[in-house]
């Protein structure tokens, strides 16, 4: 019984930093462009010398 007591506010604390986590990357704008990284591996880069 007193590990529940223990554990339940161990969860319950990593959840909200989990939650703040989650929040404060999507106000930093992490998740602003999803495509973007996922179309950028196409384009094909081949500067000078490049063969």
């Amino acid at each position: 019984m007193t590990g529940i007591l223990v554990l339940i506010p161990i969860a319950l604390g990593l959840g909200l930093l989990g939650l703040g986590a989650f929040f404060w990357s999507l106000r930093s704008g992490q998740f602003d462009d999803l495509d973007g990284a996922a179309l950028r591996i196409l384009i094909d880069d081949e500067g000078p010398g490049d063969d």
